[in-house]
């Protein structure tokens, strides 16, 4: 897939979420969640990759999966890139790009974007608060 595609299906994941803009660093595509970057386009070793915070304790994790490698110069601070290739798990790249916007989103971006997810138990029945009648 050409990165300009590639470029295609994330640059909405990325913009759909509360205040992030696109700007380019170092040459390539850029994801902002207000100053702060939460995910890149970039090459690694000529071939595209996303570059993107993960939690400190799911590098590891992540880096048992070949698809996987630590970021240049940034890996210490939880940046992983994901080879983009190959084939491209949409769902998963959209997980993992959500996922470093919230290590690096404003409370109040996170509020909005909380304000946008159903809720979990939404779709469970309500339960009566209403006591139950004795039998006599």
């Amino acid at each position: 897939m050409k990165e300009s595609a590639i470029l295609a299906r994330l640059r909405p994941m990325c913009l759909g979420l509360p205040e992030v803009r696109e700007t380019v660093k170092w040459g390539h595509p850029t994801f902002e969640a207000g100053k702060k970057i939460f995910a890149v386009l970039d090459r690694y070793e000529g071939r595209p990759c996303l570059a993107f915070r993960a939690p400190l304790e799911k590098v590891d994790e992540l880096l048992t999966d070949s698809r996987f490698t630590e970021a240049p110069y940034a890996a210490r601070f939880g940046w992983v890139c994901l080879d983009v290739s190959e084939q491209i798990d949409w769902a998963e790249v959209e997980r993992l790009v959500a996922d470093s916007y919230r290590l690096v989103a404003l409370k109040r971006m996170l509020a909005v974007l909380a304000a946008r997810e159903p809720a979990a138990t939404t779709s469970l029945p309500r339960l009566s608060r209403k006591r139950p009648k004795r039998a006599r």
